[in-house]
């Protein structure tokens, strides 16, 4: 077992650690902008009691993706993978969503390897396939509520057609195959052909039709839930109950969650913030200060609360960070990005 934890690994641990401080700036920005004294008087009447159900509603995002997790293993025929172990490998990525554009999700892939000698080309596919088709669950939520906000049409439609579209190329097989060869004649690049190729596969079994739709399925029932649970603090801010106010908190946070994937922040940190903050004011009439409270409370009860679980889930499971893989475990695709 070696001393310390790949090279690489501590460089991803970096880039989270310094995500954080960004997170951090994000938070103290946005209080300033809601006004300290209001922003203080907002959470002092807070419903708190409304706190269990949002981070009950928020779990529940996480039960069925964690589902769609499995089903993933099942579609690869990565068998053997116990429960506990399969959880933790799960929530492990939610820590990893701070890194940017969510490359370090493919920690998923690593613990794999690490604990059960999945190569990472075969598994890495299963990030690439939950990111497509999260993408085209947010962009469905999004569209109930373009009636609210007809400007967002143009970022919805995008990011269908473009999610869509890697869909569809990953089952033109020629065309992959061409591009694959293509990539083989880099200079640097090619020394990793046969992990492409192994790529590919897992690829295209997972984006098939009726995967892609079951997927998408999952996906739109689960991250529903996380818009219910801004519903609630909604609710908790003193925000009179309607079904258009539910449909506005569900349209508004997967929006907003489109907008961060754009901006290619860590986490979306800044593009989620402001859009949230912008269209609670814009859309539901909410003061700036009240509007700036939801905007803190659901990112504490959906991204920060992931974040603690899986760092939880790698405190857990360190053993995987700092030790060999098992025997028999490929090692051609590197460690962590």
């Amino acid at each position: 077992m070696s001393a310390s934890p790949p090279v690489r690994w501590q460089t991803l641990r970096s880039r989270f650690l310094l995500s954080v401080l960004l997170g951090a700036a994000v938070i103290v920005g946005l209080a300033l902008y809601g006004d300290l004294r209001a922003l203080a008087a907002r959470l002092r009447d807070f419903r708190w009691a409304y706190v269990p159900l949002i981070l009950g509603l928020t779990m529940t995002n996480y039960a069925l993706r964690f589902v769609k997790w499995e089903y993933y293993l099942r579609l690869l025929d990565i068998r053997g993978v116990s429960f506990p172990d399969s959880v933790a490998i799960f929530f492990s990525a939610f820590a990893m969503v701070l890194t940017p554009g969510k490359v370090g999700e493919v920690l998923k892939s690593y613990q794999l390897r690490q604990a059960y000698g999945v190569p990472m080309a075969r598994s890495a596919p299963i990030v690439l396939a939950e990111r497509l088709t999260d993408g085209v669950a947010m962009a469905l939520l999004s569209s109930i509520g373009l009636s609210f906000y007809r400007q967002g049409w143009v970022v919805v439609a995008v990011t269908l057609v473009l999610m869509v579209g890697m869909a569809a190329v990953a089952q033109v097989r020629p065309l992959a195959l061409r591009l694959i060869a293509w990539a083989e004649r880099l200079p640097l690049v090619g020394r990793f052909a046969h992990e492409f190729h192994h790529f590919y596969e897992s690829a295209r079994v997972l984006l098939e039709p009726v995967p892609l739709a079951v997927a998408v399925t999952l996906g739109t029932v689960s991250w529903a839930f996380e818009g219910v649970a801004f519903y609630i603090v909604l609710r908790g801010l003193g925000v009179p109950h309607s079904p258009q106010v539910l449909l506005q908190a569900i349209f508004i946070l997967s929006f907003a969650t489109i907008v961060g994937t754009l901006v290619m922040m860590p986490g979306g940190l800044g593009g989620v913030e402001g859009t949230i903050t912008g269209l609670l004011q814009l859309l539901v009439g909410l003061n700036r200060s009240t509007a700036v409270t939801g905007t803190l409370l659901i990112r504490l009860g959906t991204l920060w609360f992931g974040v603690v679980l899986g760092l939880l889930s790698i405190f857990w499971k360190r053993h995987w960070l700092v030790g060999t893989p098992v025997a028999g475990a490929t090692q051609s695709t590197g460690d962590l990005p």
